[in-house]
């Protein structure tokens, strides 16, 4: 008797893990991509600016696929120009300790009505709405100790004012009990009543990892029954949790920020080259529903106040540009562009919406690292119908590679083969013996 009730409740389980994946896939079944205010206007970025960029969005990306707007870090502080300062900052609250848009800097964003009138400027434009938040319950809840909307806790009952994230003053951590559930809960129908569609979190994946904060936005956003996609970051989000965040979340940061370094970078940043490694690590945790984020694309112009350094065009050299585009589409991760999209030149567009780098991000199938030799890494993937192969040159000086395809665990025999950012055909091949720039890629498109 006994046997036959774990035997049920392992059933259980295991039925109940399988709807949970059924529906994390359903909620993103590809990889998403959009754009992210964070890279060109850091915590600056105001109602204008934002529309303006949805625009651009609408009118130029959304036909490949890009969908999301997202306000990232810090739109309920009045004076986010004073962030050096934290003990001068503003912080706009509701009468239950949650944020609210900053009136100053988003016009519309008036009373109960939070965000909605902006997701309702999205959705018009066919596109989906997100908002950055830090994981946490606010200090200002915590020093009123304000009531837990729809409970009965206070903000005192599920503070850990012991833990606060270490590089942002706004939040306290939140306690894995029940008045913590309760505030995570009131957020994410805040956000629900607003219509976002995604919503990235904050020193949760990393720095530190915080699983039990995970779980309960998670369980929140499925209360809500709005179809809300849940990112987590920073990264390098631990590879040793990787089954609980593809339980929790869509899609979570493998990496500090990336911006726009090929070899040298800061402390909290990662560089170009330095993902290779990172990416494959996490390939075989690629499906659908479950998407290891290699960070935005810092590339076009990052400006007018990006979230780091002074405004530039981007740093990497358009080899690096290409490389950088070519792994993570090849690989599957979000494509999420990080430049001023009211500035986007048209070789940035035709960079970002290549329709066959697109289809392997969005399409792929059997992706994966097939070989390294010395400083040429070679990834395969196979979509629409065509195999493709990825050969990437992270010497700094130009190379030329000779191998038949079968080496990289494609099928012997010849192709024709077209290079794909070359967008030309190099005819039938049963190899390649082809050069590859200094930090560059030769990206080839393979059909019988």
């Amino acid at each position: 008797m006994l046997k036959t009730l774990w035997r049920i409740a392992g059933a259980a389980a295991l039925a109940v893990a399988a709807q949970a994946q059924a529906q994390q896939a359903t909620l993103s079944p590809t990889p998403p991509m959009g754009w992210n205010s964070w890279d060109s206007y850091g915590l600056t970025i105001d109602e204008a600016q934002y529309r303006a960029n949805v625009d651009v969005l609408a009118t130029r990306l959304k036909a490949a696929g890009y969908q999301y707007a997202v306000v990232d870090e810090g739109w309920y502080l009045a004076n986010p120009q004073d962030a050096s300062k934290p003990e001068t900052l503003h912080y706009r609250i509701d009468a239950n300790g949650r944020y609210e848009p900053a009136l100053n800097r988003f016009a519309t964003a008036t009373g109960a009505a939070g965000f909605k009138p902006l997701a309702d400027y999205v959705h018009a434009q066919g596109l989906k709405f997100g908002i950055h938040i830090i994981r946490g319950i606010t200090k200002q809840a915590v020093a009123g100790n304000l009531p837990i909307a729809g409970s009965a806790f206070h903000a005192v009952d599920a503070a850990d004012t012991g833990d606060t994230c270490p590089w942002n003053p706004d939040n306290f951590g939140v306690k894995d009990n029940a008045a913590g559930q309760a505030w995570y809960d009131s957020l994410m129908r805040q956000y629900a009543s607003w219509d976002v569609d995604y919503i990235k979190v904050d020193c949760i994946a990393s720095h530190p990892y915080k699983g039990d904060e995970i779980r309960m936005i998670h369980r929140a956003i499925v209360k809500t029954g709005r179809p809300m996609i849940l990112s987590l970051s920073p990264g390098p989000a631990p590879l040793e949790q990787a089954a609980e965040l593809g339980r929790n979340a869509q899609l979570w940061r493998i990496s500090n920020d990336v911006w726009d370094h090929w070899e040298d970078n800061g402390e909290w940043s990662q560089n170009v080259k330095a993902q290779f490694a990172v990416i494959a690590s996490w390939a075989s945790h690629v499906k659908p529903g479950n998407w290891p984020d290699a960070d935005m694309l810092p590339l076009g112009w990052l400006g007018p106040v990006p979230g780091e350094g002074k405004p530039r065009t981007t740093r990497l050299t358009r080899d690096e540009q290409r490389t950088l585009v070519t792994l993570w589409s090849i690989a599957r991760s979000p494509l999420f562009f990080g430049g001023n999209l009211t500035k986007l030149d048209d070789w940035t567009q035709a960079l970002l919406t290549n329709p066959t780098v697109i289809a392997m991000d969005q399409r792929g199938e059997g992706q994966r690292l097939a070989g390294q030799d010395g400083a040429v890494i070679a990834w395969t993937s196979h979509a629409d119908g065509a195999d493709y192969l990825a050969l990437f040159n992270t010497s700094d000086t130009a190379t030329t590679v000779k191998a038949g395809f079968a080496k990289y665990g494609l099928a012997q025999g010849s192709y024709s083969v077209r290079d794909v950012w070359g967008a030309r055909s190099l005819g039938k091949l049963a190899a390649v013996n082809h050069a590859v720039a200094a930090h560059g890629v030769l990206l080839l498109e393979l059909r019988r």
